[in-house]
């Protein structure tokens, strides 16, 4: 199968390459594409090498499937017209996640939506991802009525920049900045930009995605997104209320048993998830669950996930894995 990689020299584009060798999708050529400035770069890919062209030259090249993460104005411009020569997009972009018409998709949660007429399909936002694996098999069973979060996101979901500002804070030395206030000791409440109510885009991510992708508009979801002086890896603090009452016991075995899902939870001997411990894994870590107390029919969780992994490139494979099982590409 010809691939192509749109923005392959980048933090999720490289990360998807890796993930594409270490799942070994099905990738007869790959096809790196970049912007005009990297053109003719050499991308290495399973022990072969391959030159970067630019987002115009790799629909000529016809390939059947193209992963995008080349932020939203290159998905918004090529998408379409890749869609147009009949390969199927992969947008990692938010370029397409809340259009009406488009399907957002994370494959343990809604994957049977997916048709061959889908030709741009989008990959939520990587706070929302790790989120909704998670919910999912709690709603089926308790029915969610309202989900608060707070998020504790790395600075790679930033992107270089922001890595390279940190790293430089670390070192007491100046720099460019992603950020408008220090991320070294530091916590910033404050993730994309403002909206007139209040939230950030980041927040209103989380809550219109979670509805689309559970296909559900009556769970209430309200986010405070904030950023931390970490390298990888997304935390979460999840307070759901159900319809329904709940064992404990039970929504442990209900997580256990939900793909892409590994429960970490046993505070007597001090496991509970960490974004270190979700560095390079393609699973949702999940733990701290307990009653809430002041509430009922209410559960705490703990949620950590690679952010760049299921958060972005995984999740942008596993679609393409899931297309290509179903002959849909």
């Amino acid at each position: 199968m010809k691939v192509a990689v749109v923005g392959a020299t980048g933090l999720v584009g490289s990360e998807i390459l890796t993930v594409l060798a270490e799942r070994n999708f099905p990738v007869t050529e790959l096809i790196p594409v970049a912007s005009e400035k990297s053109k003719g770069k050499e991308i290495e890919f399973k022990g072969k090498k391959y030159k970067v062209v630019t987002p115009a030259e790799a629909i000529a090249l016809q390939p059947q499937v193209a992963l995008f993460s080349a932020g939203g104005g290159t998905s918004t411009e090529f998408a379409p017209q890749y869609a147009e020569a009949g390969i199927t997009v992969v947008d990692n972009s938010s370029a397409w996640r809340m259009d009406p018409s488009k399907k957002l998709v994370v494959p343990e949660v809604n994957g049977d939506v997916l048709t061959a007429s889908d030709k741009i399909i989008a990959n939520p936002n990587c706070s929302t991802i790790q989120m909704v694996v998670v919910l999912k098999p709690l709603h089926e069973k308790y029915k969610i009525k309202r989900v608060v979060v707070s998020t504790y996101q790395s600075v790679t979901g930033t992107g270089v920049k922001a890595v390279n500002q940190l790293m430089d804070e670390r070192a007491g030395k100046d720099g460019e900045k992603a950020y408008p206030y220090p991320i070294d000791l530091n916590v910033i409440p404050h993730i994309d930009v403002f909206q007139d109510n209040g939230y950030t885009k980041e927040e209103m991510k989380m809550i219109k995605e979670t509805n689309k992708i559970m296909g559900d508009e009556s769970i209430r979801v309200t986010a405070t997104t904030v950023r931390i002086p970490v390298m990888g890896g997304h935390s979460e603090s999840v307070n759901i209320e159900f319809e329904s009452d709940f064992d404990v016991t039970e929504v442990r075995e209900l997580l256990a048993a939900q793909e892409g899902v590994i429960v970490v939870d046993d505070p007597a001997n001090l496991k509970y998830p960490m974004p270190k411990d979700a560095h390079g894994k393609d699973e949702v870590l999940v733990g701290r669950i307990r009653r809430d107390e002041s509430q009922d029919k209410t559960l705490n969780l703990w949620i950590v996930a690679d952010n760049l992994r299921k958060g972005a490139a995984t999740n942008a494979v596993q679609i393409a894995e899931l297309l290509s099982k179903r002959g849909l590409i």
